[in-house]
């Protein structure tokens, strides 16, 4: 028996000494393939491509600090990375690292000098005051309009004071144009901040556009002579707006209602016209990037241009047997591609479509690749230099996302070609399994099938920033897109450009009724879509590192070339997706200016209470995956002195517009909030009153037992210049207000909020 345990024992050792030689083996055979793959990107160059993406990451990391990053630190370590990378650039592993460090320090420095430039006043708090200005932009409406004024003069405020432009509207149709100098009386206000903590901040976006304020025309609109002339670039900008308006006009007589909208907006950029029932509609189909100027119309007008001047200069034989037509073409076509983007407003999606297609097209002219990822990351990194608050927006995201996925496909058909070609004659899997898949790899590449595999590809990288950035996706866009690409290409393109060119002439009557019948098929097809089960799916807010993750795992996809450093964006996928599923959920959502909140009653739904904001309500709702319209989340009582929620707990919610409530609503809700100073000595267990939302912004609480998990929108002691530091003010209690001692002077007959729920 002895000798057979020692046996068994001997064979076990043997065993496992088996194993680990095996599991060792498996690993280095694992790390040669790594190393193999990692010599075969640096031999098509592909980590230079996460340059621009270690500079993004740089300006994204200061657009998010909590305090403005000094410039001054930002060159310095830029300049030490530099040199420390110069010094090791024989060491390949440590000079890639000082490489990446360094471009992040260049995306510090580029978002510091971005911000350094365009820095301007902008408004504290609401005020009323005489202005007079430069108009640089109208958008006319269906009813009113929306105006953008560069100001010359401000009431009460100095020149360092006062903002650069502010941007209103009036419910009156305008009576004055672009490059009008003109004096009003205006109701002015911050630009809004974000309604939810990581939700959409228009504050920030407002002070890169150095937009100082929002708000309202009040009363008569004079003209006026200008004390100075206006500067060129807005006598040009202005005659330019006004081809736009009278451009949008002549459509939407021509097309009325929706489908005249659309024209206008495909035609010039202007999208004022639309209703909200057609932008639901469009969106819930999936297909709302019809209705903006972005990259398929900016690639098929340069397209248009470039092959049409092509085949005109080859129409000449000497010029087609002696001189680079081509090059001669694709320089022709970058001026027709920028006069197209200055004429549709020049908006920042169709910007960054603009550098892309310049860049491809100047490497026509240097006998370049055009469709590459290099030149994709080119127009990053121009982005990252030029304007990199952009990357933290949509517009950017989504187009570049796509783009990403689209040259990713290109080049692997490029790379299946060249397989094919080296591969022997007869190099075909047996049988009928082996010849099915050899037909679907093949379908992919041609007609229908490469279509539909670029779409899907297209789709998937811009599904986790779609969903994110708007939660909700549409599960027909593989449907969608294709079509609505189709007419875009067949009617809406051609049509702009034929209706623009002929409008001075009066004859471009006949184009807008080829367009109808584009747009008309599109609305068609947008509301079989839309009917059709779950044509929208509603998603819930992501956590915070949800989509940096997810888009490492499309950078990942996209960037390396090699499928087993590919399989690495699986980690990040699976990351994200669980970020994604794990966001942050919330009872109580309160408005930066606290004159509004959501409450989640009994049922989980959400109830919105107090001044009603539909962009707010809108903001809560998605963030919640709740589909309802704004209106129908405003339900709560309220009276001209407040208004009340029950919680899901059963104890209430006082939302106070008034002093002469505060006292009652201290001593009986569970939540006072309200826009006001609240009184010294106030019981509710929680107050969040003005001192504390100025110091937060925006509020979301969680109620976790007897545990209140707050969530603000402002970190603590954050001081940007979009959103400054709140100051300091002497400490005042709302019963100074109400005199006698903080008892109101004469106590109203009305019953407090909290009274009604009993």
């Amino acid at each position: 028996m002895a000798k057979v345990a020692v046996g068994q024992a001997q064979e076990e050792r043997e065993a496992s000494v088996g194993f680990r030689a095996g599991l060792v083996a498996r690993l280095q055979a694992l790390r040669e393939k790594f190393a193999a793959a990692i010599e075969e990107e640096y031999a098509f160059r592909r980590p230079s491509l996460w340059l621009p993406v270690a500079a993004g990451a740089g300006a994204i990391l200061s657009l998010t600090a909590d305090r403005e990053p000094s410039l001054a630190a930002s060159c310095v370590a830029l300049a030490l990375l530099s040199a420390v990378a110069f010094v090791v650039r024989a060491r390949r592993g440590v000079f890639a690292v000082a490489v990446v460090f360094a471009a992040i320090a260049a995306g510090l420095v580029a978002q510091g000098v971005r911000t350094w430039r365009v820095a301007a006043p902008i408004v504290a708090r609401p005020m009323t005051m005489e202005i007079t200005g430069f108009v640089e932009q109208v958008d006319l409406r269906r009813s009113g309009a929306r105006f953008t004024v560069r100001l010359t003069s401000a009431q009460n405020l100095d020149s360092a004071a006062m903002p650069y432009r502010v941007r209103l509207t009036t419910n009156r149709a305008p009576e004055f144009e672009a490059g009008a100098h003109i004096a009003l009386k205006a109701r002015l206000m911050p630009p809004a901040r974000a309604a939810l903590p990581g939700g959409y901040d228009f504050a920030r976006d407002a002070y890169f556009m150095r937009l100082g304020a929002v708000g309202n025309a009040l009363g008569r609109i004079e003209r006026l002579e200008p004390p100075d002339p206006a500067p060129l670039a807005l006598r040009l900008s202005a005659m330019i707006d006004r081809f736009r308006n009278a451009l949008v006009q002549r459509v939407t007589e021509k097309m009325p209602g929706d489908v005249g909208a659309i024209a206008a907006a495909m035609v010039a950029g202007k999208r004022d016209h639309l209703s909200r029932e057609a932008r639901e509609l469009i969106r819930e189909a999936g297909i709302f990037h019809i209705i903006t100027i972005a990259g398929v119309q900016m690639t098929l007008v340069a397209g248009i241009f470039f092959i049409g001047l092509r085949r005109l200069l080859a129409m000449s034989q000497t010029l087609a047997l002696n001189y680079p037509i081509k090059k001669w073409a694709a320089v022709l076509a970058i001026f027709g591609a920028i006069a197209y983007d200055v004429f549709t407003g020049s908006r920042v999606g169709a910007e960054r479509a603009l550098v892309m297609t310049v860049i491809m097209l100047l490497a026509a002219v240097f006998d370049r690749p055009s469709v590459s990822m290099r030149n994709l990351a080119l127009a990053v990194l121009f982005v990252v230099l030029v304007e990199p608050e952009a990357l933290m927006g949509a517009s950017f995201q989504l187009s570049f996302a796509a783009v990403a996925a689209l040259v990713a496909v290109w080049e692997a058909r490029l790379a299946a070609q060249a397989r094919a070609r080296a591969a022997p004659l007869g190099n075909v899997r047996p049988g009928r399994a082996g010849e099915w898949m050899a037909w679907v790899s093949e379908a992919r590449w041609h007609g229908l099938g490469a279509v539909l595999f670029a779409t899907l590809c297209a789709t998937s990288a811009t599904a986790s920033f779609m969903a994110a950035d708007f939660h909700e996706l549409s599960p027909y866009v593989l449907i969608g897109n294709p079509l609505t690409l189709a007419i875009i290409e067949f009617f809406a393109v051609p049509a702009a450009l034929a209706g623009a060119a002929l409008y001075p002439l009066g004859l471009d009557g006949p184009v807008w009724l080829w367009l109808g019948l584009g747009i008309d098929i599109i609305l068609a097809a947008a509301r079989m879509l839309a009917s059709l089960p779950a044509a929208t799916v509603h998603l819930r807010e992501f956590a915070p590192w949800a989509l940096p993750f997810l888009s490492m795992a499309v950078l990942s996809a996209t960037i390396w070339r090699t499928n087993l450093l590919r399989l690495t964006a699986l980690p990040f996928l699976a990351i994200g997706l669980f970020g994604a599923t794990h966001g942050p959920r919330w009872d109580v959502a309160i408005q930066p200016n606290g004159e509004s909140a959501a409450v989640r009653d009994a049922s989980g739904r959400l109830v919105a209470v107090g001044r009603f904001s539909g962009f707010t309500a809108e903001q809560w709702l998605r963030a919640d995956a709740d589909g309802r319209e704004p209106r129908a989340s405003h339900t709560a009582a309220c009276d001209k002195r407040g208004c009340t929620a029950r919680l899901s707990d059963g104890g209430a919610l006082a939302l106070v517009s008034d002093y002469s409530a505060l006292i009652e609503d201290c001593e009986r809700a569970k939540i006072l909030v309200t826009s006001l100073y609240a009184p010294w000595g106030c019981k509710a267990p929680l107050v969040i009153d003005r001192r504390k939302l100025e110091e937060t912004g925006a509020i979301t609480l969680r109620f976790a037992g007897e545990t209140t998990i707050m969530r603000t929108a402002r970190a603590a002691g954050e001081d940007r210049p979009w959103s400054p530091a709140p100051k300091r003010r002497p400490v005042r209690a709302a019963a100074e207000a109400l005199g006698n001692g903080g008892e109101p002077a004469e106590a109203p007959e009305a019953v407090s909020g909290l009274d009604r729920l009993d």
